[in-house]
């Protein structure tokens, strides 16, 4: 038999061997060992911390549009949320009043987009732009930072300069528009001075 025809009739094999044999070593460099712990599943633990905490949003101008401080911040790994001690959100809006909404503790979605507020949960409108000072005061508010909105589903007191009014299923106070809207049993006094005007 030729010599020659031998050794090119060998090279299929060869090849196939060699593939034969890249296919092992790349399966058992993927495969997991058995003394290598499997990956650790997420848990609701903290995995990091911060004292005086602040985040600011700003505008494309580059002036700060929302602050959000608190003195402190656990941040958990498994939904990438966090608790707050003393957290505050502060709105600065062009020809606007400050507004600031703060509790004595809340929580912090991953993206900054949704905060809760806790315990003696407050919201204040500074007085300016022909507005009086408004206060409203509540267990709980959430508010949505995206939307220039904050609402609460709880009891809820405001005041708005003179005018005092309570409503039992909530509030929500649009900043955009600056318009409240009262749920549930609606009782108050609206002084004259306050009967005018925006919201």
């Amino acid at each position: 038999m030729n010599p020659k025809f031998r050794l090119t009739s060998l090279i299929p094999l060869v090849c196939v061997a060699f593939l034969a044999g890249f296919t092992w070593w790349l399966f058992q460099a993927v495969k997991p060992h058995e003394n290598e712990a499997a990956p650790r599943p997420l848990t609701h633990s903290p995995d990091y911390f911060a004292d005086n905490f602040s985040v600011s949003e700003l505008d494309q101008s580059g002036a700060t549009q929302y602050r959000l401080t608190a003195t402190h911040m656990v941040h958990y790994e498994d939904d990438q949320d966090s608790d707050l001690t003393m957290p505050a959100v502060r709105a600065f809006q062009p020809g606007k009043p400050v507004v600031t909404a703060t509790g004595k503790r809340g929580t912090v979605n991953s993206d900054a987009s949704i905060v809760n507020l806790y315990d003696d949960a407050r919201i204040l409108r500074a007085a300016g732009y022909g507005d009086p000072e408004m206060q409203a005061d509540s267990e709980h508010f959430r508010v949505l930072v995206n939307d220039d909105v904050i609402l609460t589903e709880k009891p809820v007191k405001l005041r708005r300069g003179l005018s005092v009014m309570t409503a039992t299923n909530g509030m929500n106070y649009n900043n955009v528009t600056r318009v409240i809207q009262l749920f549930g049993n609606v009782r108050g006094a609206i002084a004259p001075a306050d009967s005018g005007g925006s919201s």
